[in-house]
């Protein structure tokens, strides 16, 4: 049995390098969500609550105090969705329906994601930015995978599908 989130992840290094101990997802801002039917998965964009202590010297030089990255939740089932707020604090609770099965709610003023899905949890799309005074993320970002930063320098719209789908 997991004690934190961040232990269903496939892939931690990125996060458990930028904090001694990584956040729990409260008041976590939801930007956006992509739901794939060919996985099923449900993509999140969020920004977490705290700014690593770790971050890269470059993006602590630029200033950034966010940062963003792509949570993403496969072989999604029973999903309901009530409400839809842009960029709404939220908080992301999991529990354990079975040793491969977790419950997942998505929760905020407005907003209220369940579902079931995979024990399973990617990470990606990692990118620090410094926040507008409105919350807004609509500013230049550095990317933590080169890839992501040799062909984006902030958020792409939603019609992205290679920055969204994947």
């Amino acid at each position: 049995m997991t004690n934190h989130w961040a232990d269903l992840l496939r892939n931690p290094h990125p996060l458990s390098s930028f904090y001694s101990t990584i956040p729990p997802l409260k008041s976590v801002r939801l930007r956006s969500f992509h739901i794939d039917w060919r996985g099923p998965a449900l993509t999140t964009r969020i920004d977490f609550p705290e700014y690593p202590e770790h971050a890269p010297r470059e993006w602590s030089a630029l200033g950034h105090n966010t940062l963003q990255a792509h949570l993403q939740f496969a072989a999604v089932d029973d999903l309901t969705v009530h409400g839809w707020i842009p960029s709404t604090f939220v908080d992301i609770d999991i529990s354990f329906l079975n040793d491969w099965t977790i419950q997942t709610n998505i929760s905020g003023a407005g907003l209220e994601f369940q579902f079931n899905c995979s024990n399973s949890l990617t990470i990606g799309h990692i990118s620090s930015f410094r926040a507008t005074e409105s919350g807004s993320d609509e500013v230049s970002h550095s990317f933590l995978r080169p890839i992501d930063a040799r062909r984006f320098s902030s958020i792409p719209d939603t019609h992205v599908s290679n920055f969204y789908d994947r």
